[in-house]
């Protein structure tokens, strides 16, 4: 660990928040699934928009030697754009599969290093970090702990940032009424597919209704792609409800939806996400 992300003496404060970190029951094995498919992962998974990297850096008051603390990095979506802004970086991913192709894909960023840890289990540097950030990541850590466990990462002042990534309604017409089908029939007869509406994605008020944070900054990023036929399953081949499956049915769902997009959407489709960033100062 570089010299400067070793732990600090605790200040009272920090004393107080950590104090209310307790070791996790057992959580949800659910995001251990990801590690199966971690190359795809790398491959087939959007990133994060070029904006959202400059508005962490004004709402954190970054500059170049600050230290980041990211959770959950995965393969390194948001951690290659951080470290190329010369942040100092520790980043903890859970994943063996995952941290190694993110050690790879960082190898030319000396001041970046990836953990293989539980975050929850993590020895932390006590108010070392200036922000700590979690990227599709967040709503996988224990609640019971990673409000407390990130507040105490942080120096007086430094910022959470929470980054949550939506698939939104598509632009192409028909799309999801045709790819119910696919659900019903290989998912469950009940089976629904459904994109909501940018406008219709629910605030997550965690952030708001903790005393450890203040005031909470809110930003949304649109982007639409167009995927063909196999970007769109091998992208559905990383979201964990597809993995959950069993593999016959995740395989006859990923076929029918290839064949529909071929047959009846010329092979490609138009899809939207929306990218939402939350960024609190440690109160």
């Amino acid at each position: 660990m570089p010299a400067d992300l070793r732990p600090r003496r605790p200040r009272p404060r920090e004393c107080l928040i950590a104090q209310t970190v307790d070791m996790p029951e057992p959580i949800d094995r659910r995001r251990e699934l990801f590690d199966e498919v971690a190359e795809l992962y790398d491959r087939a998974r959007p990133g994060y928009p070029p904006e959202l990297v400059t508005d962490l850096a004004v709402l954190a008051g970054l500059g170049r030697g600050n230290r980041v603390l990211e959770i959950g990095p995965g393969t390194g979506q948001l951690t290659v754009p951080l470290a190329e802004a010369g942040y100092h970086i520790v980043a903890v991913e859970l994943g063996s599969g995952l941290a190694q192709i993110a050690r790879r894909n960082l190898a030319r960023y000396p001041d970046v290093e990836v953990v293989e840890a539980q975050f929850e289990d993590w020895p932390l540097p006590v108010g070392a970090f200036d922000l700590v950030v979690a990227a599709t990541a967040w709503h996988w850590l224990d609640p019971r702990v990673r409000i407390a466990k990130s507040a105490a990462a942080l120096r007086p002042g430094g910022t959470l940032a929470i980054v949550r990534t939506h698939d939104v309604s598509s632009g192409t017409p028909g799309f999801v009424e045709a790819a119910a089908s696919c659900y019903r029939r290989w998912v469950s007869p009940e089976a629904t597919f459904e994109l909501r509406d940018p406008s219709a994605i629910p605030v997550d008020p965690e952030l708001d209704e903790t005393a450890v944070f203040g005031s909470v900054t809110r930003r949304t990023y649109l982007r639409d792609v167009t995927l063909a036929s196999g970007q769109y399953v091998d992208l559905l081949a990383t979201y964990s409800p597809n993995r959950a499956l069993d593999e016959g049915a995740r395989t006859g769902l990923l076929r029918c939806l290839k064949r529909l997009i071929d047959s009846q959407f010329s092979g490609r489709i138009n899809y939207r996400f929306l990218t939402e960033l939350q960024a609190a100062p440690v109160a």
